[in-house]
């Protein structure tokens, strides 16, 4: 069938395009679109010239490998061009069983034949690479480039100290080694901070730079970025009995000083190709590097030689992937997620895209200076990444694609500094990325999480209140905030009684509890309130220091930064929590129901011997809980912290006491068991001052 004007048309803007990334990819570094998008445009490409084959032409990307090499690189000529192999994209055990049936049918063999043995490794997501070594020594080092022509990077390779300048053994007189140079996740984000860190742009994935780092005119700048290297194959070999097998291929490599990965198998039959696609699967998030399939080969050379090539890949090989973890779509718009702590989430709304086995709509950006350094737009085309069951990300906008110049996103003028759940102001701190909410009484997205917190132990302690009657109690629109709690019309037995999983005794017992948390300390009460950077210490330090609650609602920052060991963050975050309207009317609400001793200062005088000094608690003490001793060493006016430092004065110390007692003895601190804690505390209470010096020069 002829081909009409409109396939004819389509042909050729899938070549230009193609052509048009092939140059990004190969020549500039700079990737425009994912393998994934690539993809989808290549198959396209050859189906239509399947379907068509007198639209086939010498320059198709079809026809060749792609790209041309650097004008700035010398070209070298591959004495075995470096061909790509086909891709199985059925992610399923079918795609083991199709490539399988193919080599057997290739092969001749009936049912009756056993089963083809085959060599399955990883699919390394970096740049091709040819090594040829002579007598033993690394004299070239070239990418793939077009298949037939690639670029001299020999002087940037050596700089790789995986990679060997002098083989181990006695290797033959001229070996070519194929493999793949990429970059570990853990150091392409340690290259990412230092290359903010020099106001340079970030590389978009470890692929990009690995490719970008590799191709560099100046080999002191591939000297500084941490490449790494794995050998997969051969090119030209002379004077050498080649091994019998791929896999033997592979250990001879591995002895000699070569690195080849470690996750290889042979494997007899398409089950257990298709196990090992499943168990790489398996790993593929916990590998230090990325991968994005596994490749079968035949694992006999000779079976190989007999099974040769067709167009631009090899009958035995074929590489078989995971679902795509990158891929392009559309940016609709952006919304925003309040978070149970008030985090204010910017989230990108997409065109429907399959990504990572998944239709994915929704994607987090994170922050706003996310979206500022990415540069994203509402309009643009993005690159979307879900790896694993990782809650899916925009890597990127395709600045290429991008129509005219749309606004840049500000995400608190977006929603007017409000939040979009409760009204309440929305701050975001000089130096923090995130923005918030500061209703965290109030927020409905906040409920729970302020529920919980308020009832914890170390809070107002109610016994029995935890995470399932909270989220029943909030569902069912019972309760919204803390003081709703002590509204006996709101929650009493009867209405608990009627939860899923609560009896009659034991709603009896909650109501008890309630009850019973009503009668709290300053201290408690205050850090009950979830105020951001407010843990237990900063909020007995604000007991301590106002004596009341009215005095501490009446603090303005100054007054706050007079507080010991509260600096300017923790003052703001009191300051904006107590600023919100919502939080005062819930903050009043409790009052009236709630009970604490008006003053709380320390309980010993300014110049009692243990004002001022810290003490770190560590391990299991045999009869006193963590909190109970801390709140003896406050009653005389200690401080607990939760940390050892140089400014720690004494470290208290029970069973297995880990590494705090281990860091005390190294700075030489004086370290107490239970009973010298309570004869300290003793001596103390009791003891005229100058026993009280002789006790402590002892315990030093």
């Amino acid at each position: 069938m002829v081909a009409s004007t409109e396939i004819r048309a389509r042909v050729d803007a899938l070549r230009t395009e193609l052509q048009r990334h092939d140059y990004a990819y190969y020549v500039l570094n700079d990737p425009a679109v994912p393998d994934a998008e690539y993809d989808r445009l290549f198959r396209e490409l050859q189906a239509l010239e399947s379907a068509h084959p007198e639209l086939i032409c010498p320059d198709s990307p079809t026809q060749r490998v792609g790209g041309q090499p650097s004008p700035e690189l010398a070209a070298v000529q591959h004495a075995v061009p470096m061909l790509s192999i086909r891709t199985e994209t059925d992610t399923t055990d079918q795609g083991a069983v199709a490539f399988d049936a193919r080599v057997r049918r290739a092969l001749g063999l009936d049912d009756t034949a056993p089963p083809v043995v085959y060599a399955a490794e990883l699919k390394f997501d970096g740049l091709a690479i040819s090594l040829r070594y002579e007598q033993g020594v690394l004299v070239l080092a070239a990418t793939r480039g077009d298949g037939s022509t690639g670029e001299d990077v020999t002087r940037n390779v050596r700089t790789l100290r995986q990679i060997p300048l002098r083989l181990h053994g006695a290797p033959p007189p001229v070996l070519e080694v194929r493999g793949e140079i990429f970059m570990r996740r853990d150091d392409f984000e340690r290259l990412n901070v230092a290359q903010e860190a020099a106001g340079q742009k970030r590389f978009v994935n470890p692929r990009n730079a690995a490719a970008g780092s590799l191709r560099q005119l100046d080999p002191t700048i591939t000297a500084r970025r941490p490449l790494s290297f794995f050998a997969y194959g051969l090119g030209e070999v002379q004077g050498w009995a080649v091994p019998d097998t791929h896999s033997g291929v592979l250990d001879a490599l591995a002895a000699f000083g070569l690195p080849v990965c470690e996750h290889r198998v042979r494997a007899a039959g398409p089950q257990e190709l298709a196990c090992f696609h499943a168990d790489m699967a398996a790993l593929r998030e916990s590998l230090p590097f990325d991968i994005d399939g596994v490749v079968y080969k035949v694992d006999s050379i000779a079976r190989q030689l007999e099974l040769g090539f067709v167009s631009r890949e090899p009958r035995w090989a074929v590489a078989h992937k995971y679902p795509a973890q990158e891929v392009a779509t559309r940016l609709l718009g952006i919304d925003v997620q309040v978070g149970r702590t008030g985090a204010i989430t910017p989230v990108a709304r997409l065109e429907p895209v399959f990504v990572g086995g998944v239709t994915v709509t929704n994607a987090t950006l994170h922050n706003q200076g996310e979206i500022d350094r990415k540069d994203v737009r509402i309009g643009d085309w993005v690159i979307v990444r879900r790896a694993g069951d990782v809650i899916p990300e925009v890597v990127g906008p395709i600045v290429e694609r991008r129509e005219g110049d749309p606004a840049r996103f500000d995400l608190l003028a977006a929603i007017d500094h409000k939040c979009p759940e409760c009204g309440s102001h929305v701050v975001r701190g000089e130096d923090e990325a995130v923005a918030r909410c500061t209703g965290g009484l109030y927020c409905p997205a906040q409920c729970k999480q302020a529920l919980l917190h308020f009832a914890g132990r170390r809070a107002v302690d109610i016994d029995g209140l935890g995470e399932q009657i909270v989220n029943q109690l909030v569902a069912a629109g019972i309760v919204k905030t803390p003081a709703d709690l002590y509204d006996a019309a709101r929650v009493n037995a009867e209405t608990l009684a009627g939860l899923d999983r609560m009896g009659e005794k034991s709603a009896i017992n909650l109501v008890r509890a309630i009850d019973r948390s009503r009668e709290t300390t300053l201290a408690r009460f205050i850090f009950a309130l979830g105020i951001r950077n407010v843990g237990e210490t900063t909020a007995k330090d604000l007991a301590r220091h106002f004596g009341g609650l009215d005095a501490l609602l009446a603090a303005d920052e100054g007054a706050l930064l007079q507080v010991p060991d509260v600096g300017p963050v923790v003052a703001r975050c009191i300051v904006e929590f107590l600023a919100e309207d919502h939080n005062r009317e819930v903050i009043a609400s409790l009052k009236q129901v709630m009970r604490w001793p008006e003053t709380e200062a320390a309980a010993r005088p300014a110049d009692g011997r243990l004002a001022g000094k810290t003490f770190v608690l560590t391990g299991t003490l045999p009869t006193l809980r963590r909190d109970e001793a801390a709140a003896l060493i406050e009653a005389v006016g200690g401080k607990v912290a939760g940390s050892v430092s140089k400014k720690t004065d004494y470290v208290v110390a029970g069973a297995d006491a880990g590494s705090k007692l281990d860091k005390a003895q190294q700075l030489g601190l004086v370290i107490l068991g239970e009973e010298e804690l309570l004869e300290l505390l003793r001596q103390v209470d009791t003891a005229p001052l100058d026993s009280q010096d002789e006790f402590f020069e002892e315990k030093r």
